[in-house]
């Protein structure tokens, strides 16, 4: 029985993907709030319990299944995809995806559902997974940034986002699109932390961004809550990176050249996450324990 009181208690919610892991947390804390949970995912062995009022299985491209899962819901959570390029063969990763969001979000909208919460990523700007060496236009980065798409994974979130504003202007379903940096348990986040320490390059294109799996459940939370009209792309992350170094020493030397459009305070993520905060309310609040240090050489 939850012990929290909230707006979300009593309300029927479909969350697919529910079975992956901002999926589970997220299952885990509607629950918490009271909400009546339909938590629907592909088959598979030795899958995790997730907590939810109804558990589906099938597949999110399938018209049948969508409707049944969307029997009496007045929430949609969308978080089943394909989330690499590398999971599956280019087409598979891209059709899969592509296909899953419109299927879900016009079967809603068709339905009468007034509000949708999809899972985006940080990956729509096309930067993290690009093949060439790239950076982005500018930083911080923020939701107006010019994509350069070179992988099937960062077009299907690119194009998701383009379906969701397809889905609120056709329906009138308003649907925030979180984009989602790498996001995990914290335990799983410290490693990626150790790792990125020692490749710092790598994580340019990324602004060294994270989310804690629980702040991601949250984040759902507050879009689901939202009063905001229409779609809306919207960075989430945590606040800091999550490497020991000042972040404009970090872009001075793995991003030379690229726009800065202010100074970052000491590992302050190089992302602009005012929208997060404006529109939903957000900031996150399961940090990484990173002690500050200077960057080796600077």
């Amino acid at each position: 029985m939850s012990t929290k009181t909230s707006d979300l208690a009593g309300r029927r919610i479909l969350v697919t993907g529910a079975e992956g892991r901002i999926g589970s947390a997220t299952c885990a804390r509607l629950t918490e709030l009271g909400a009546r949970v339909t938590a629907f995912s592909l088959p598979q062995d030795d899958a995790p319990a997730v907590a939810a009022e109804r558990v589906l299985h099938g597949d999110t491209r399938d018209d049948a299944a969508v409707q049944d899962a969307l029997d009496g819901v007045e929430l949609v959570v969308h978080l089943a995809a394909i989330p690499s390029p590398d999971l599956a063969d280019w087409t598979t990763v891209f059709s899969t995806n592509v296909v899953s969001t419109f299927t879900v979000l016009a079967h809603a909208g068709e339905r009468g559902v007034r509000r949708a919460v999809i899972a985006s990523s940080i990956n729509a700007y096309g930067g993290p997974y690009n093949s060439h060496d790239v950076r982005p236009a500018y930083y911080p980065l923020d939701e107006q940034l010019p994509a350069d798409l070179d992988d099937p994974y960062s077009l299907s979130k690119f194009t998701d986002e383009r379906t969701a504003e397809m889905a609120a202007r056709h329906w009138g379903t308003d649907v925030i699109a979180l984009r989602f940096p790498l996001t995990a348990p914290q335990e799983v986040l410290l490693e990626h932390a150790a790792r990125a320490t020692g490749d710092l390059a790598h994580g340019a294109t990324e602004g060294w961004s994270y989310l804690d799996v629980r702040d991601a459940a949250r984040a759902v939370e507050l879009s689901l809550l939202s009063s905001a009209r229409g779609a809306h792309a919207v960075f989430v992350a945590a606040g800091e990176t999550d490497v020991p170094f000042p972040t404009d020493e970090l872009l001075d030397r793995y991003a030379p050249g690229v726009p800065r459009l202010r100074s970052f305070a000491g590992r302050e993520v190089p992302i602009d996450l005012t929208r997060a905060r404006t529109l939903l309310g957000f900031r996150a609040e399961h940090l990484l324990p990173v002690e500050p240090a200077p960057l080796p050489g600077a």
